[in-house]
């Protein structure tokens, strides 16, 4: 393009703009606010996208296309503004126009709010496959939820978390269509009767409670190509939203109940299910989208195939992410047994070959079941296909496995008068699998041993994956355009051209260019820690990092205990020589998680104790970012020096972040566990630092004993020392952390942090050392970068399509 018809253009799109500013706020653009620009731009950036959906799925249709169906009870999507221009290839243009026109673009964009759609790595893979899915030209959506506000906002207050709703729908969301047309009733409660009609045996659900679910559609547009797949979210409402007569006859409360029950079934993400009401609510929201999503499927597949359900597995790819849409199976048996009149041998047929299922964890906590009168009560058609599923099953293995009965019946879905999700998972699909090599190796040998050995055909393993272009591209643009400049511009399409940048690997000009990237991305981040938690820290120093959900496996605890220790030798001995550290927390806890919000207040106390100490001359820094997000997420990945992944080894599936991180240049630190496995052989053992116990050790000590933490106390002063300044008032003035002194001593340590804590103080001095030779930790950055292309969820997806979705 010359730069005549560049200036045509840039003159079209600011004509454009100033038009649609006026019709979104009747105001000039002068006097239009920057919340104005934003809904203006977006408005523009939807009809450029609206048109190339009508056409994919136009596309689709004409091609019969074999479909996917991601069912998630999370989509971690994050801003969408920034992903929008960039794919559809405009992003330089509409910076060019913004300042030509004396806007500030970066403003422009923060006035998205980030969609509280999702919590942690779940949501953001599934955000990331959308993704991948659209980039490369394959059929792909989403089945959600869509909460009104989110999970929470996070602030900390006095040390500690305190949870405040999300609103971040206040301004309305300019990248949805609501869809009332394509609404469902999904049915609760009430009674079921059988009846014989036409020689069929049908079931009739009576005297239920009907909640509409309305769909709303976000588009997902790939990267520089013309599709755009779909993200259905779904929202509650009543059939009625207001009972007159009720508030005629002065029942004032009594006329909007309906409304206020119906609604809170799409509130919030994890409602606190410590109580009766909150699993009651959670078994809601599972079968409300469930409900919903299979039923429009079913719908939109009649259409396009002369209102027959022939071939619909072959048509229709049904994808469980995790537990919470377990319901899918004996949800879709519902349908084609008492909505299209089939028998349940051809229903289960259909049903097995549709559903694929990927489990994401080993903890049984995370391993869903619901009480059997809970679900008999709220779901009592779906509890009946549950029950025949597992009569049949029974049968199957009893048939197959006569001398094994005791063996058979561990495997029920329904045992101990629950209802287990993960089993009812595994019996109702055709595959099943882990998200890397040691999570679906635990998988196999251990969770679930049973199923495989019962079903070895349908467990496969996929290594989990992240979106390059949201997470290198968008989020490190000044490494996009050094990475460009040096290897072209494949990578983007294909992230193992990557490889290409070890030919600079030895190169000191590219080194000088990469160290540059790598120190405004610190200061960026410096900047936010400043604005934000009032702390000024050194770019130049060792940005440690760790960033995820907050929870005891993960091992914040021992991060933590490790930063009191090195403080300890640095009062010791104010001229250590070491490399000055900033040790970066950020993460949520569940609101009735205790344990981990007590994790976040020892963060909090001993950020207070070393930030505030002069003595240590700003060696060490602590800081604590609250209300982690996507947003967030973009700033600190290419930020890092060290990804923390210090997971207790075997507990971890796979990680998504040490992804992130690597691909930005951190080097990880890490257990032998998860997708840390594979990191380690995609870069070699000189460009990673690994500690602590293996998976096979871990699990002996918890299966034969042998572990006593009281032993390592004892054994060592280090640990003794920070133990005691835990209770001993050294955090603060009546501050005490008994809770997590007592179950590292009283209740022996469950997650091995004091086993591992030597081996991890070593590790984090291998890192000192390290980073004080600046050639040798650019050149295992730059390495890191260059073996990243194997955890694009580009590759992820190629993965899924080959081995268990078969699409052609």
């Amino acid at each position: 393009m010359n730069s005549s018809e560049r200036e045509k253009i840039k003159a079209a799109y600011k004509a454009t703009f100033t038009k649609k500013i006026e019709e979104v706020s009747g105001n000039c653009l002068a006097e239009a606010s920057l919340l104005k620009q934003y809904q203006a731009l977006a408005e523009m950036v939807m009809e450029s996208i609206t048109s190339q959906w009508a056409k994919t799925n136009t596309l689709y249709n004409k091609n019969e296309s074999k479909q996917v169906y991601f069912f998630s009870i999370e989509f971690l999507i994050g801003r969408l503004m920034k992903s929008y221009l960039s794919n559809l290839g405009v992003e330089d243009l509409v910076q060019e126009c913004s300042v030509e026109m004396g806007l500030d673009y970066e403003a422009i964009l923060a006035q998205e709010s980030d969609p509280g759609l999702g919590n942690g790595g779940l949501g953001r893979l599934m955000a990331c496959y959308l993704d991948s899915s659209s980039a490369m030209g394959m059929p792909a959506h989403g089945n959600g939820i869509r909460y009104k506000y989110g999970l929470f906002e996070q602030r900390i207050i006095n040390g500690e978390q305190i949870e405040v709703a999300d609103n971040w729908l206040k301004n309305g969301y300019p990248f949805e269509i609501r869809n009332p047309d394509k609404s469902v009733i999904v049915k609760y409660y009430g009674q079921i009767h059988s009846e014989n009609i036409n020689g069929n045996l049908t079931f009739v659900h009576e005297n239920y409670e009907p909640i509409m679910a309305v769909p709303y559609d976000v588009p997902i547009k790939g990267y520089r190509n013309e599709t755009v797949n779909s993200l259905r979210l779904w929202s509650a409402e009543p059939l009625e939203a207001f009972d007159l007569p009720c508030f005629n006859q002065g029942h004032f409360l009594n006329a909007v109940r309906h409304k206020s029950e119906a609604e809170a079934i799409s509130q919030i993400l994890y409602p606190n299910d410590n109580g009766f009401d909150g699993k009651l609510l959670r078994l809601k929201q599972e079968y409300f989208f469930v409900c919903a999503g299979i039923k429009r499927i079913v719908v939109d597949f009649k259409r396009s195939n002369n209102n027959s359900m022939d071939g619909f597995s072959d048509k229709i790819c049904i994808h469980i992410n995790d537990t919470h849409p377990a319901l899918c199976g004996p949800e879709l048996m519902r349908v084609l047994m008492d909505e299209e009149g089939l028998g349940w041998d051809d229903s289960w047929k259909i049903t097995v070959a549709a559903l694929s299922f990927t489990n994401h964890t080993v903890l049984p906590e995370a391993l869903e079941k619901w009480p059997v009168d809970m679900m008999k009560d709220l779901l009592p058609r779906i509890y009946m296909i549950i029950e025949e599923i597992n009569r049949r099953f029974l049968l199957e293995l009893d048939s197959e496995f006569p001398y094994d009965l005791e063996r058979n019946h561990s495997l029920s879905i329904i045992r101990d008068n629950y209802v287990h999700m993960a089993s009812l998972a595994i019996v109702s699909s055709h595959s099943v699998n882990g998200v890397a090599a040691l999570h679906s190796k635990i998988l196999r040998e251990e969770t679930f041993n049973g199923y495989y050995q019962v079903f070895p055909n349908r467990f496969y393993s996929v290594t989990n994956g992240v979106s390059p272009r949201r997470f290198l591209m968008n989020s490190n643009p000044e490494l996009k355009t050094l990475i460009t400049e040096s290897i072209g511009s494949a990578w983007e399409h294909n992230l193992f051209h990557l490889k290409k940048l070890l030919n600079y690997i030895s190169d000191p000009v590219f080194y000088e260019k990469f160290e540059d990237v790598k120190l405004a991305n610190k200061l960026r981040l410096a900047n936010y820690m400043t604005s934000h938690n009032n702390i000024n820290v050194d770019p130049h120093s060792i940005f440690d990092i760790q960033v995820k959900r907050i929870h005891e496996y993960k091992r914040q605890l021992l991060n933590a205990l490790h930063v009191l220790y090195l403080y300890n030798r640095l009062k010791e001995n104010p001229n250590l020589e070491m490399a000055p550290r900033t040790f970066i927390f950020a993460g949520k806890a569940a609101p009735g998680y205790y344990y981990a919000k007590e994790v976040i207040k020892l963060i909090t106390a001993i950020a207070e104790l070393v930030n505030a100490d002069p003595t240590l001359h700003d060696k060490l820094k602590v800081v604590f970012l609250a209300n982690f997000n996507v947003s967030l997420a973009e700033i600190i990945y290419p930020a890092a020096n060290i990804s923390e992944q210090i997971s207790t080894a075997g507990k971890e599936a796979s990680g998504t972040g040490n992804m992130k991180f690597m691909m930005n240049g951190a080097i990880t630190l890490g257990t032998m566990d998860g997708a840390n496995i594979e990191i380690l052989e995609a870069v070699g053992p000189s460009n990673i630092v690994t500690f602590g116990l293996s998976a096979d050790e871990v699990h002996h000590y918890q299966k034969y004993g042998g572990y006593r933490s009281i032993d390592i106390f004892e054994q060592d002063p280090r640990i003794q020392q920070v133990l005691h300044q835990l209770i001993d008032g050294t955090l603060g003035h009546g501050l005490s952390f008994q809770a997590i002194y007592d179950s590292l001593l009283l209740y022996n340590d469950g997650y091995f942090v004091l086993k591992d804590f030597s081996a991890y103080a070593d590790a984090q001095n291998q890192v000192d050392h390290l980073f004080r030779n600046p050639t040798i930790w650019t050149k295992m950055s730059i390495s890191n970068v260059a073996n990243s292309g194997v955890f694009s969820s580009d590759r992820s997806i190629a993965d899924y399509q080959r081995e268990i979705w078969k699409i052609i």
